[in-house]
């Protein structure tokens, strides 16, 4: 199994700008994610594992346990309902908002690398984030 903690810095973006579109962010919102480097932390400490996303100008971060339902509250004020389990070299989190859109985000690990994939269950769309482990 590839290992899962560690510090990944963003290389690239796939179909990143129409995935937000066809979840409502607003323009400017979108050019700033499309342009953004983040880099990716993820931690398990006593079974709560954290995520961390951190940009030059704001760090989102979402603790939780595996298997139990949390809350987690985008930039945009949207409050997601989100379970997160582990399957294999996988991370997914399984997101629905207070309107029921879903939404799936699966890491998946690789000794080098990371690649975070979400799917907008309504619209079908589908963008990618890869990442090079750096710690």
């Amino acid at each position: 199994m590839a290992p899962i903690v560690g510090k990944y810095q963003h290389e690239r973006n796939e179909n990143l700008n129409e995935y937000f579109r066809a979840l409502g962010v607003p323009y400017v919102a979108r050019l700033m994610m499309g342009m953004s480097h983040p880099t990716l932390e993820i931690s398990n400490e006593n079974d709560k594992w954290t995520i961390r996303n951190i940009t030059a100008l704001r760090t989102m971060e979402s603790t939780f346990t595996l298997g139990e339902e949390y809350k987690e509250t985008m930039p945009s004020g949207v409050v997601f309902t989100s379970v997160t389990t582990i399957d294999g070299n996988n991370l997914i989190t399984i997101s629905t908002t207070e309107d029921n859109k879903k939404i799936t985000r699966k890491f998946e690990f690789t000794d080098e690398n990371v690649v975070l994939t979400m799917t907008d269950e309504k619209s079908g769309q589908v963008a990618k984030r890869f990442y090079k482990r750096i710690e």
